[in-house]
C-alpha cells in the first residue's frame, strides 16, 4: 500500500480567513462567536453564531463566477486556493486524471435555497434563478474546485452531517493509498447560518441559548453546557502520495496513517449510549495506523458542547484507552469556532496537524466546571500546552449516527 502525506493546508473560519490567523486565534484562546449579523434575529430564540468575518470572495474568485456560487462553495474554493498555494504544487506537471477532489458538506447551498424559495413564494416560479440547482446541491463543493483547476480524478462529495469533512479526508486518503489517485484536494465546507436553519436547530433544542454571553456559549465538557453554537467555514488539505511529494521536494506536514468510519445504528440525533460508535471508529483508525493505545499522544475531540455528545465521547475514550486515557492530552476546537457541521472535521484536522507541526496544543475555553461524567481526562485549559505530538487522532460524529476518526503522525 502507498503512503499518504499532507503537503498543503487552507482554512477560513470565524477566527480568520486563512490558516495562520485561525491558528493564532486558537492558540490565544479567542472566541470567534458573536451575535448574528447576517440576518435579523428579532423573532429567533437563538441569536448567536460563529460567522466568517470580512469575507470578500472576489479577492480570490472571479466576480462573475462568485455570483454563481453559493457561499458554501465560495468558502470551499477560498480555502482550496490557499491549500494549493501552500502546497506549491504545479498541476501542469501532473496527469489531471490522477488528481482527485473529495470535499464534504452536510447541507450545501442552504442560503441559495432559502433565497430562491422566498422568491418562488412571493413572485412565482418564473422568478426562480436558473442557477438554483447547481448553486444549492452539496456536490458543488467538490465539483467547482475540480473545474477551477481542470482536475479529472476521483470527484465527489461526502454528506454525513457533522462527520462530512472527516469522511472526505478519510476517503481521499484511501483513494491515494489504494492507487486511484496521486493527489487529492480534500476537506469540508459549510455555510448554514440562515434564518431557516437556525430556527430548525433551535427548535430541536440543539443550540446554546446563551445569547447574552456569545463568547462563553460553546463550552464542551463543561457542566453548564446547553448546546452547540452553529458556525460556518471551510478547510482544505492537499494529500499526496509520499514518493511523488518527495520527488518534487514538497514540504510535508505529517503522514495520514489511519481512518475509521462506523455507524451507530441507534438514533437520528442522539449518539449511541456509551459512545459505542465513536469507540469503534477510533479503534478502526488506530488499527489501520498500526498504533497501540500508548502510541497516541493527543485527541482533538468532536466536543460539541451538547449534553450527550460530550458525555458519550468521553466514555468512548476512557473505554478504549483504559489506563492510558488519563495520559492523553485532549482539546475541543469548537469551544472557540463553534460547530461548522460538514466543515468541522476538516477544520479540526488542520488544527490537529498544526499541533504536530508546532509541538503545541491549543486550549479549550469555557471549561470552568468540568462535568463529573467527563472526569478522568486531561483537557487543555487556560493556556496552550507545549507537547511533542507524534501521533494524534481527530474525531467527528454526526447526526444519523455517522462516526469518523482520522489518525495523523509526525513524518
Amino acid at each position: 500500500m502507498r503512503r499518504v502525506v499532507v503537503t498543503g493546508l487552507g482554512a477560513i473560519t470565524p477566527l480568520g480567513n486563512d490558516v495562520k490567523t485561525t491558528w493564532e486565534g486558537l492558540l490565544k484562546g479567542r472566541s470567534g462567536i458573536d451575535r448574528i449579523t447576517s440576518f435579523d434575529t428579532t423573532n429567533h430564540v437563538v441569536k448567536i453564531a460563529g460567522e466568517v468575518k470580512d469575507f470578500r470572495p472576489d479577492e480570490k474568485i472571479p466576480p462573475k463566477s462568485a455570483r454563481r456560487l453559493d457561499r458554501c462553495v465560495q468558502l470551499s474554493l477560498w480555502s482550496a486556493i490557499e491549500a494549493v498555494d501552500d502546497a506549491k504544487i504545479d498541476f501542469g506537471k501532473y496527469d489531471p486524471d490522477r488528481i482527485g477532489v473529495i470535499i464534504g458538506s452536510g447541507i450545501g447551498g442552504l442560503l441559495t435555497w432559502e433565497a430562491e424559495h422566498r422568491k418562488f413564494i412571493e413572485q412565482g416560479p418564473s422568478r426562480v434563478s436558473p442557477f438554483l440547482i447547481p448553486m444549492m446541491i452539496s456536490d458543488m463543493t467538490s465539483g467547482y474546485v475540480s473545474i477551477h483547476w481542470g482536475l479529472k480524478g476521483p470527484n465527489y462529495t461526502t454528506v454525513s452531517a457533522c462527520a462530512s469533512g472527516a469522511h472526505a479526508i478519510g476517503e481521499a486518503f484511501r483513494a491515494i493509498k489504494y492507487g486511484d489517485a496521486d493527489v487529492v484536494i480534500t476537506g469540508g465546507s459549510e455555510s448554514p447560518i440562515t434564518p431557516f436553519a437556525v430556527a430548525g436547530f433551535s427548535n430541536m433544542r440543539a443550540l446554546s441559548r446563551r445569547n447574552d454571553e456569545p463568547q462563553k456559549a460553546s463550552r464542551p465538557f463543561d457542566k453548564a453546557r446547553d448546546g452547540f453554537v452553529i458556525a460556518e467555514g471551510a478547510a482544505t488539505l492537499v494529500l499526496e502520495e509520499l514518493a511523488s511529494a518527495q520527488e518534487r521536494g514538497a514540504r510535508i506536514y505529517c503522514e495520514v496513517l489511519g481512518y475509521g468510519a462506523t455507524g451507530d445504528g441507534y438514533h437520528i440525533t442522539a449518539p449511541a449510549p456509551g459512545g459505542e460508535g465513536a469507540r469503534m471508529s477510533m479503534a478502526r483508525a488506530m488499527k489501520e495506523a498500526n498504533c497501540g493505545n500508548e502510541d497516541i499522544d493527543f485527541i482533538n475531540t468532536h466536543g460539541t458542547s451538547t449534553e450527550l455528545n460530550d458525555k458519550y465521547e468521553a466514555m468512548a475514550i476512557k473505554d478504549l484507552f483504559g489506563s492510558h486515557a488519563g495520559s492523553l492530552v485532549l482539546n475541543a476546537t469548537k469551544s472557540m469556532l463553534g460547530h461548522s457541521l460538514g466543515a468541522a472535521g476538516a477544520v479540526e484536522a488542520v488544527a490537529t496537524i498544526l499541533s504536530i507541526r508546532d509541538l503545541i496544543v491549543h486550549p479549550s475555553i469555557n471549561l470552568d466546571d468540568p462535568d463529573p461524567e467527563c472526569e478522568g481526562l486531561d483537557i487543555v485549559r487556560g493556556e496552550p500546552r507545549p507537547l511533542k505530538v507524534d501521533c494524534a487522532i481527530s474525531n467527528s460524529l454526526g447526526f444519523g449516527g455517522h462516526n469518523a476518526t482520522l489518525c495523523f503522525k509526525r513524518f
